[in-house]
């Protein structure tokens, strides 16, 4: 479990008056099993703020990156049907991992995000033929093939 999911995990009972594990039972007795209908379940009737409820309802349905055991498996899952691109995000691992110990390679469902103190590139295969490397890049100018992203986009 990374930093950010343990925080959130701290600041459940502090934020919300309950648990992570009883935000889960509640899911779990709600009736309810799509994703979209359990976060929505939970903003209307207890008023949980997104964050809180998607999280509670990735972790109830253990649907989320951090209740895989295996990382491996997370990345091997972005590239079915898109083992064409495999190879590049392969280069562009063995030429980014090197530069330091310190770097924390995250896979998510969708994407993998390295990390120092904070992301700094993240990796998202996005199509059969496009694999995005988003670069977290201050004072640069966008130019060429680089497009500048909004921020979490």
């Amino acid at each position: 479990m990374d930093q950010v999911e343990l925080k959130m995990i701290e600041n459940f009972q502090k934020n919300t008056g309950k648990t992570l594990d009883e935000w889960k039972a509640i899911v779990a007795s709600s009736g309810l099993s799509k994703h979209g209908e359990l976060v929505k379940y939970l903003k209307d009737e207890f008023g949980l703020g997104h964050g809180f409820a998607n999280f509670a309802v990735h972790k109830a349905l253990g649907t989320d990156a951090g209740s895989v055991d295996d990382k491996n498996q997370l990345i091997e899952n972005q590239y079915k049907g898109k083992e064409n691109l495999r190879p590049f995000y392969e280069t562009l691992m063995a030429g980014i991992l090197p530069m330091g110990d310190d770097i924390e390679v995250a896979p998510k469902n969708s994407s993998v995000s390295l990390r120092r103190k904070k992301q700094f590139c993240l990796l998202e295969p996005k199509t059969k033929t496009r694999l995005e490397l988003g670069l977290n890049m201050k004072n640069v100018e966008a130019s060429g093939k680089v497009e500048t992203c909004p921020p979490g986009g």
